[in-house]
């Protein structure tokens, strides 16, 4: 027996605990936040907006030059303007098919780490 009064905890026992309930908490603390989160959004964003319009100016570009080349004056430019368009929708699609599996392939390593860590304390 221990020479503690009655009633009164084991500091010993106390300080096991402690350790035991702080590696706890620190397990069930959310990953840390990136810092560059919000950057990165923004680059996505900045890249869809060049990808728009870098479409745009190539097909007015290449349809102006057979404007000129041709002696048509709008005909070349407005098709290429609108297949200028839609090719950079298509990229802008990709992109942001491409950003969704990249956030989804990180979702689910952060579940999986999180079931991991629940299978450990089971």
């Amino acid at each position: 027996m221990s020479d503690l009064p009655p009633g009164e905890p084991d500091p010993k026992r106390l300080a096991a605990l402690e350790k035991k309930l702080a590696a706890v908490r620190k397990s069930q603390e959310p990953p840390p936040q990136r810092v560059d989160h919000h950057l990165s959004q923004a680059n996505m964003a900045w890249r869809m907006v060049i990808e728009m319009v870098s479409g745009l100016g190539i097909g007015f570009g290449i349809g102006l030059g057979l404007d000129a080349l041709f002696g048509t004056m709008p005909i070349f430019m407005v098709l290429f303007t609108m297949l200028g368009f839609a090719a950079g929708v298509k990229v802008m699609l990709r992109s942001a098919k491409e950003m969704n599996e990249d956030r989804a392939a990180e979702q689910a390593e952060t579940l999986s780490v999180a079931d991991e860590e629940d299978d450990r304390r089971d």
